[in-house]
């Protein structure tokens, strides 16, 4: 769910909107997900009791945080993508002394630095250069750590967010980066339709106030007028696609605008917001090598809900 990376304008989330909203079926990016209102909140729903995947994730990091940290080279960097608390990082930061530097990428600014000043005072001897960029598109480390050997830190499931074509591009991406040795790959697994929409359609409501949180940020522009109240969320298993959505529902036909752009919606009209793919172990090894990845490890929990992969680039020559 988490993590797609993006330094939100206000103009941009509008003029991102009007072409989504224009779609059939009508979309909105996930990448808005994530202002600071919008981060706070997932960082809620990593601990409800529905959401198996952070608590299950942090057991697998935990049980191999010694296997994980070899894998970085000695004053190599830690380059995370859609980093939000940084809390299952810091499992790595805590086993990996040898670590010279950690790179934290994430959507909002402000909670980026907050997490970066956070761990300064946790680590004081590690160099943290937080970096707001977009990972789906081109991402400019900073110059600090260009030089150093690099290990991709890509956990949650934030994956199965992206299009199969952009998940494969981002992977390609990151080999470019330079000299990066390794990468760990996080990816949720297919399993009961039961636990998944639980997973995302929460008791307390708390996922719904997340979702919905898209539509408060796109109210708030000048010139778009549309109620985040006339809508309502929902989560839903797509077998056919092993996938996850979740939509906002609108609750009786009305009209909303952006700009000069008018989107009448019929009741019961859903807007996707999000999708979140899950994958067998077999799909997410056949992600990696389309990327142009290797997998060497794939950790698993003990009840098959979640895995971590260890994957190295293939090399071209």
């Amino acid at each position: 769910m988490r993590d797609l990376a993006s330094r939100a304008s206000l103009s941009g989330i509008a003029a991102d909107a009007a072409q989504g909203l224009a779609e059939r079926p009508r979309r909105l990016s996930p990448k808005w997900l994530y202002d600071a209102a919008g981060s706070a909140l997932f960082e809620q729903i990593t601990r409800l009791p529905e959401y198996y995947p952070t608590r299950t994730e942090t057991a697998i990091l935990r049980r191999h945080s010694d296997a994980l940290a070899a894998l970085i080279p000695s004053g190599g960097a830690l380059v995370e993508l859609g980093s939000g608390a940084s809390a299952k990082t810091r499992i790595l930061l805590e086993a990996a002394p040898h670590l010279g530097a950690y790179v934290p990428i994430d959507i909002s600014a402000d909670f980026l630095e907050e997490t970066a000043q956070d761990l300064r005072r946790r680590f004081l001897a590690l160099p943290v250069y937080p970096a707001v960029a977009d990972f789906t598109r081109s991402v400019t480390l900073p110059g600090a750590v260009r030089a150093l050997p690099k290990t991709a830190f890509f956990p949650g499931s934030t994956i199965g967010n992206l299009e199969p074509d952009v998940a494969r591009d981002l992977l390609t991406d990151i080999r470019a980066w330079g000299d990066v040795r390794v990468l760990v790959l996080g990816a949720d697994l297919v399993k009961d339709a039961a636990t998944l929409v639980a997973a995302y359609d929460d008791s307390q409501g708390v996922t719904a106030r997340f979702t919905t949180n898209a539509l408060v940020r796109l109210a708030a522009e000048p010139g778009v007028r549309i109620d985040p109240d006339a809508f309502t969320y929902r989560a839903s298993w797509n077998a056919g696609l092993a996938r996850i959505d979740m939509e906002l529902i609108a609750r009786k036909a009305h009209t909303a605008r952006i700009e000069e752009a008018e989107f009448a919606f019929a009741a019961d009209e859903p807007i996707l917001v999000s999708a979140s793919r899950k994958y067998t172990p077999e799909s997410h090894a056949a992600l990696a090598e389309a990327g142009g990845w290797q997998l060497d490890m794939q950790y698993r929990d003990d009840n098959d809900l979640f895995a971590v992969a260890v994957l190295t680039p293939v090399d071209d020559g």
